[in-house]
């Protein structure tokens, strides 16, 4: 009997392999319509596929969404790093184009000046509530520097030294309002025009020119230089130009509004200058 059920499962396992065997060779004959089973089949996986096919596309679609969110974030924050290095090269290009102008110009003006003995600054401090007044250099005593040595850009005259100390000292601006800062200058033409800067107008951003005489015509953009009868200034250093003239109230003597040349605001390298009449007396001294 056992025998009998062990050849029975042999018998059933060979007829499902020759059944099986044959749909598959039935399912790879080419036909032109499936057998009702296939049909089923196929319908059935259909179904299933629409049922999870659009799900499954939107979930993949969320996380590439996100995955591009992500790369986009990062190349973001790469084009802004880039963009703040492009800003910083551009605000370091300019810094560094104005202080090369400023440079030459400063090599200029002491060309010009080979009559006078010249010294390099440049400014290191320079206090917010006394802008106008004053700041201060990075040369002293130790480098020749001495007090009422006029102070000059390229563009012209900016003050004289103040005080000095052993390895800084301090301008005083001609922008500053106290009473002794006076400058005695005169008008450049086919007549000279002689006066006295001894004041500043904040609002105008103008220096005062006074005394002038009357009776003598000052036209407007007229250059002025320092007189040299001062005892401070050396003689023919630019100061600015006539941008106003009036009469006093009483109408003995004319003023005169002065653009300074040199920019009081932002000024960062300097050459102090000594008198000619300082290196007489030097060459002198050589001499004895």
């Amino acid at each position: 009997m056992r025998h009998f059920f062990s050849n029975k499962r042999l018998i059933v396992l060979l007829i499902s392999i020759i059944v099986l065997v044959a749909m598959i060779g039935f399912s790879l004959k080419e036909r032109d319509t499936l057998s009702r089973p296939e049909q089923f089949l196929k319908d059935s996986v259909a179904v299933v596929q629409s049922v999870f096919y659009k799900p499954a596309q939107a979930v993949a679609g969320f996380f590439e969404n996100i995955y591009e969110l992500k790369h986009l974030y990062e190349e973001n924050k790469v084009l802004k790093a880039r963009l703040d290095e492009y800003a910083k090269l551009s605000v370091d290009y300019q810094e560094m184009k104005k202080e090369y102008d400023e440079l030459k110009s400063l090599m200029g003006t002491k060309e010009s000046l080979m009559e006078y003995s010249t010294i390099p600054a440049s400014v290191i401090a320079r206090s917010p509530d006394q802008w106008n007044d004053q700041l201060t250099l990075d040369k002293g005593s130790k480098d020749g520097i001495e007090v009422n040595m006029a102070v000059i850009t390229g563009e012209g005259l900016i003050g004289k030294i103040k005080t000095v100390q052993p390895f800084s000292s301090t301008v005083q601006l001609i922008s500053d309002l106290n009473r002794t800062n006076r400058i005695s200058v005169y008008v450049q033409g086919d007549e000279d025009v002689f006066g006295v800067i001894d004041g500043f107008d904040a609002e105008k951003q103008a220096l005062l020119f006074h005394n002038i005489p009357v009776d003598i015509k000052v036209e407007e953009e007229g250059l002025v230089v320092t007189s040299g009868y001062g005892g401070v200034f050396p003689k023919n250093l630019i100061v600015g130009e006539i941008v106003e003239v009036e009469q006093d109230e009483y109408g003995l003597t004319q003023s005169a509004l002065l653009k300074p040349a040199a920019d009081l605001y932002n000024v960062k390298h300097v050459l102090v200058v000594k008198r000619t009449a300082d290196l007489i007396d030097t060459n002198e001294e050589e001499e004895e």
